[in-house]
């Protein structure tokens, strides 16, 4: 008799397990089955700097990759190599379907723009460049750069043993002067302060005339610049051109007797052959912007106008001393804090 009992049961188990096997979810009438979830797709066009620029393309670029890892979204870039790739590439992403196309830079600032009026449904951001009056689907992504400039500056004057420093540019455009104009005005308020008479080679502020290479890639003009400098009496300068600063930081590496302030990112980490000659740089810290944008498209406050970065929200800063934190003593350090801490709060103008 208990045989059979466990045999009917055994049989009752097969049988519930056979009919649920043969059940369908069918949804309730009116109801569309689920559908799985497309990944969200962010795609980045570079400027003709390239990828791996060490600097605005791929700070950018780093902004979605950690949207990858945080977000779980796909991202995908596409490298200009001239300005007539950039409409081919903008076209060719609204084709794919990206939920938010980010491009780099102020030469596909009118690229993006057309696209954008024409597609008013897409999503765009421009990395260092924005619209007056704004797109309602475009995020501009700017920096104050000229108050991270300011602190360099400061630094600058309070390391250089010659009493000479320098600057120059990629182009005369106002997201390269922003980092110059910060540059001197740091530089003035250390002589305000000390009483010194530190001068500022390759721009003037007051006319807005300076040095300029007239390009994003030629490092062979950056160390052409760069040993001027050095030769007129320099020994830290900040080349505010992108590539071509690796350039001036060859040149710089060469003679010995000088050190570079890098821009966009951390120097000392992105081009670590240069860290023995990078007292500092002036971050323009994009993967943060860049993710922020990412962030409102996924949950759902995407809305034209700007994101813009500063000291205050971390937007822009300067990179640590690293391996030349013994050049700056304890009292400049502070001095430079205050400095920031007074420029955030109003108490210093850089106007």
């Amino acid at each position: 008799m208990r045989k059979k009992i466990v045999l009917f049961i055994s049989l009752l188990l097969v049988a519930s397990i056979a009919l649920a096997a043969c059940q369908t979810t069918t949804p309730p009438a009116g109801e569309e089955p689920p559908v799985a979830e497309d990944k969200v797709k962010v795609c980045q066009i570079t400027d003709t700097g390239g990828i791996d620029d060490k600097s605005f393309n791929a700070t950018a670029w780093k902004g979605i990759q950690d949207a990858e890892a945080v977000h779980g979204i796909e991202g995908k870039f596409l490298e200009s190599k001239e300005v007539a790739d950039y409409e081919k590439f903008l076209n060719a992403f609204l084709e794919e379907g990206c939920d938010l196309i980010v491009t780099v830079g102020f030469l596909i600032g009118d690229a993006t723009q057309a696209a954008a009026e024409a597609n008013p449904d897409s999503k765009y951001s421009i990395v260092d460049y924005n619209y007056d009056p704004a797109i309602p689907n475009v995020v501009g992504q700017i920096f104050d750069t000229d108050e991270a400039g300011a602190l360099a500056g400061y630094l600058a004057a309070g390391v250089t043993q010659t009493g000479i420093v320098g600057t120059f540019g990629g182009l005369p455009i106002p997201t390269v002067t922003i980092f110059m104009d910060g540059f001197v005005k740091g530089v003035e308020l250390y002589n305000q302060a000390k009483g010194t008479d530190v001068k500022v080679l390759g721009w003037d502020v007051e006319s807005q005339t300076g040095l300029f290479s007239n390009s994003f890639d030629d490092q062979q003009k950056g160390n052409e610049l760069a040993k001027s400098l050095m030769d007129e009496g320099a020994d830290i300068i900040m080349p505010v051109a992108g590539p071509v600063g690796l350039g001036a930081a060859a040149a710089i590496k060469e003679r010995g007797n000088a050190y570079l302030i890098g821009v966009d990112s951390d120097w000392a980490l992105t081009s670590p052959e240069y860290a023995d000659i990078t007292l500092t740089s002036v971050m323009k810290m994009m993967d943060a912007t860049t993710l922020e944008v990412i962030t409102s498209v996924l949950d759902g406050t995407f809305a034209g106008g700007d994101v813009v970065g500063t000291l205050a929200n971390g937007g822009v800063a300067i990179a640590p001393y690293h391996d030349l934190a013994s050049l700056v003593p304890a009292e400049l350090t502070a001095e430079i804090e205050q400095l920031k801490a007074d420029i955030i709060s109003g108490a210093v103008s850089l106007d």
